[in-house]
C-alpha cells in the first residue's frame, strides 16, 4: 500500500519503482542529497570486471568524507523488497563478503578505483578536495580500514534480522541497510530514508528490537591487527585503575566507556581505532599536543549526548596523552 506525505497544501504520492534499474537511477542522481555533500558516489558497471569482485558487481561505490581523517568506503547494492531475499539478495551480498576477505580482489579493485577516478578530471578533482595528491595511497588506506556493504531498499524484509541473527561476523558486522522512499508532487520531490545516513554507523538496524542483542568485546576485537587490540588493553587497563566501577560496554558499532554515563566511544578498525571522546572539541585541542581531534557534526554530537570530538590512534605514541584526555571526560561526566 502506497502512503503519502502532504505539505503546504500539496499531496506527495510515493513513487512505485517498477525497475531496479529505475530506483538505481534516483539514487545516482540523489547522491549528495541522500547521502550528504560530504560523499561522492559513483557507478562504473561498464567499466569493471565482474570476476574481480566474486563475479558480482555492486550499483556503486560510495566514499563518506564527513569525518575526512576517518573516511568511510561502501559498496553499495540498490535492491527492490519484491525481489526475492534468499534468491537474489542473499547471494549477492554472501559474494561482496566473500570479495572482502580476498586481498588479492581488493588490490584489484583499489587499482581499477584509482585509474577510473585519475581518468576523469572531474572526480579526479573531487577526490582531490578529500585526500589530497595522494589519492591511490589515501584509496588503499580507506578501502583496507572500511569495509562496509551498503543496501539501499525500498521497503524492510524481516530476513534482513534472520541473516544478522546467523551471520554475526559478517552480515551484522559489514551490512547496512537503508530503507528509500521517493514522494512525488507535480515533477517535485521528497526523499525519505530510515535511518538518516549520517547515523548509519552508529544505529542498530530498524528491525533490531532494543536490547534484543548482546555484544562482546571479542566481536569487535576479532581480526584487529595485533597493534591496535594492544592500545586497546592499555587503555582498558588504565581506565580500570582510574575506577574500578567503569564499564567496558560493547553495542554492536562501538565499545563505550562508561560510570554512571558514557564518556568515550571505542570504534576498532583492522588497522585504525576511532574514539570519540565526550569533551568539548576545544577541551580536547587543549588537552592533546601531537594528536589532532576532529569536529563532529552537530547530528552525530546530538546522537551521542552531548558535545564530543573524535581522534584516530595507528600505534602507541602519545598514548598517555589519550589516556589523560579520557580521564578528564571520566570526570565531566560524573
Amino acid at each position: 500500500m502506497k502512503s503519502a506525505i502532504y505539505m503546504e497544501g500539496k499531496r506527495f504520492l510515493e513513487t512505485e519503482f517498477k525497475t531496479e534499474e529505475q530506483f538505481e537511477q534516483v539514487v545516482k542522481n540523489n547522491s549528495k542529497t541522500i547521502f550528504g555533500q560530504k560523499t561522492i558516489y559513483f557507478d562504473i558497471k561498464n567499466k569493471i570486471d565482474s570476476k574481480s569482485l566474486g563475479a558480482s558487481i555492486p550499483d556503486g561505490f560510495l566514499f563518506d568524507f564527513k569525518d575526512n581523517n576517518n573516511p568511510e568506503f561502501y559498496l553499495v547494492e540498490v535492491e527492490l523488497a519484491k525481489h526475492s531475499f534468499y534468491g537474489h539478495i542473499f547471494p549477492q551480498i554472501t559474494k561482496f563478503l566473500a570479495f572482502f576477505n580476498n586481498p588479492d580482489s581488493r588490490s584489484k579493485l583499489i587499482e581499477k578505483l584509482f585509474s577510473v577516478v585519475t581518468s576523469n578530471l572531474k572526480l579526479q578533482m573531487e577526490f582531490k578536495q578529500y585526500l589530497g595528491n595522494e589519492i591511490y595511497k589515501s584509496l588503499k588506506d580507506t578501502i583496507e580500514n572500511s569495509q562496509n556493504i551498503l543496501i539501499i531498499i525500498d521497503e524492510n524484509k524481516v530476513e534482513f534480522d534472520e541473516v544478522m541473527d546467523i551471520y554475526k561476523d559478517t552480515w551484522l558486522k559489514k551490512v547496512k541497510v537503508e530503507i528509500l522512499k521517493q514522494y512525488s508532487a507535480n515533477k517535485q520531490n521528497i526523499f525519505t530514508l530510515n535511518p538518516d545516513f549520517e547515523e548509519i554507523g552508529l544505529v542498530e538496524p530498524i528491525s533490531i528490537e532494543d536490547g534484543k542483542r548482546a555484544y562482546t568485546e571479542s566481536f569487535h576485537t576479532e581480526d584487529i591487527a595485533p597493534n591496535i587490540t594492544l592500545i586497546y588493553e592499555k587503555i582498558k587497563t588504565a581506565i580500570s585503575n582510574l575506577d574500578a566501577n567503569i564499564k567496558i560496554n560493547p553495542q554492536r558499532y562501538y565499545i563505550s566507556l562508561r560510570d554512571n554515563k558514557n564518556f568515550a566511544f571505542i570504534n576498532l578498525r583492522k588497522k585504525k581505532m576511532h574514539l570519540v571522546i565526550m569533551l568539548p572539541y576545544e577541551k580536547g585541542t587543549k588537552l592533546m599536543k601531537h594528536y589532532h581531534p576532529s569536529i563532529l557534526t552537530s547530528g552525530i554530537q546530538k546522537f551521542y549526548n552531548g558535545p564530543c570530538f573524535s581522534v584516530t590512534l595507528i600505534d602507541e605514541a602519545y598514548l598517555d596523552e589519550i589516556i589523560t584526555t579520557l580521564e578528564e571526560a571520566y570526570q565531566q561526566q560524573k
